[in-house]
This record gives structure tokens, sequence and C-alpha cells, in this order.
């Protein structure tokens, strides 16, 4: 059964190239274009098995997604990878805290995009 990843991010163009680097390598993928909209399908019942999140979006950043994710119910142990320009260690440091599994730096080749999934996905 395809793996399902959430893909969090305010950019049409970023989210598309995700959807189309992880779709054509077997996953299923959904999409939101900010925290909020991602919590909330969450809450109606998506279940993924990998959240890729920006962190610098509007209504609710990457940051305060991952921080409410953990809290639900099922979902704290689930991965999260943030994809961003940021390279600010100190706020690597507090997604890292907040539960963050791993920190990506946009651009990311498809190739090593999937390449990480795989790592951080159990049987994908």
């Amino acid at each position: 059964m395809a793996k399902n990843i959430l893909v969090v991010d305010d950019s049409a163009t970023m989210t598309l190239s995700l959807k189309s680097s992880l779709e054509l390598n077997g996953f299923k993928v959904e999409s939101a274009a900010d925290g909020f909209q991602a919590l909330d399908k969450i809450k109606r019942g998506l279940k993924p098995d990998l959240i890729i999140t920006d962190i610098n979006m509007p209504r609710m950043d990457g940051m305060e997604l991952i921080r409410q994710v953990k809290t639900l119910p099922g979902m704290r142990f689930t991965p999260i990878l943030t994809l961003t320009t940021e390279s600010d260690g100190r706020k690597r440091d507090e997604c890292k805290k907040l539960g963050a599994t791993g920190w990506l730096v946009k651009p990311v080749s498809g190739v090593e995009l999937v390449k990480i999934v795989k790592q951080v996905v159990v049987g994908a």
C-alpha cells in the first residue's frame, strides 16, 4: 500500500514539484497551503505517514504546525520533515525540540527528497 505524505507549503510551485517527485516514486500525496489547512485535514481524519512542511507560511507557520500535530492522538510518532529556505541553526534546533525529524534546505532535488523520505518512513 502506498505511503501517504502531507506536503505543507504556501508556494504552489514548490508543492507541485514535491508532489510530482513523490508520486512518480509511488507515494500518495495530499497538500495544504499552510499549517492551519494541514491541521484541519488531519483533524478531519487524514493520517499521513509523513508530513513535509515549510516553516514560513501565512496563518500558521511550520513550527506551530509541528507543535500542534505532536499533541494530536495518534500523531506523536509521525515523522515531520521541514523543507525551508531558512538556514538558521536556532530555528532548526527549535523545530527539533518541537518534534521535527529532519531539516532540509530548499532547493532539494527530487532524487535527494525521495532518498530521505525512504529513510524516515517505515516500509517506504
